[in-house]
């Protein structure tokens, strides 16, 4: 069951400013996003607003409960909270609770794209360069960026005789955080000059 009419006309006013709210099952129930970003959800008549980093806290302080999904039977408690009554007397704060939900899921979003968690996360590293790398020591990004394109290049030739040039060229990407395509141009010619050098 879905947010009553009347609820559901509270919460799109709500959002009005924030951009067009849009509906998909999710957990059971429905969820609610505005550009992709999915900041609540609502089921069996009640509205959850996701929370993270400080808006958790917040909704714990006010007593908002969790969303317990049901998986296979098994109670999973998610970082939803429920609206209470109160909160939907109180359009301003209503909108204010909605916004911090919006503004910190974005927030996440943005924050694991810009923090790439594994090998294969970077620039023109895929799974299959990431075994290589792993196969000779190098299983973290830091890793990586700390033995330079050079360096890593040397230790995939070690392992694996054939090794092309464009291996070299697409570390260096990885380590920019740019496609190879726009790999600086200086650091690009550096090393095509250092590569016909190793030959």
């Amino acid at each position: 069951m879905f947010l009553s009419g009347a609820r559901f006309d509270q919460l799109e006013h709500s959002v009005s400013s924030l951009g067009k709210l849009k509906k998909k099952s999710q957990f059971g129930g429905v969820g609610l996003s505005i550009d992709g970003v999915l900041f609540a959800l609502s089921s069996e008549g009640e509205l959850y607003l996701r929370g993270n980093s400080h808006a958790e806290l917040l909704f714990k302080v006010r007593g908002m409960e969790k969303f317990i999904y049901s998986k296979r039977g098994i109670p999973v408690a998610l970082r939803y909270y429920r609206v209470g009554e109160s909160l939907w007397q109180d359009q301003k704060q209503l909108f204010e609770y909605i916004n911090l939900s919006y503004q910190c899921t974005l927030a996440d979003i943005i924050g694991r794209q810009k923090i790439p968690l594994r090998l294969k996360d970077l620039p023109n590293l895929g799974i299959v360069l990431e075994r290589q790398l792993w196969k000779v020591g190098i299983s973290k990004i830091e890793e990586l960026r700390m033995l330079g394109a050079k360096a890593t290049y040397l230790k995939l030739q070690r392992n694996r005789k054939k090794t092309s040039v464009n291996v070299l060229l697409a570390l260096a990407g990885a380590i920019e955080g740019c496609h190879v395509a726009v790999l600086p141009e200086k650091l690009r010619h550096d090393l095509l000059l250092w590569h016909k050098e190793l030959e």
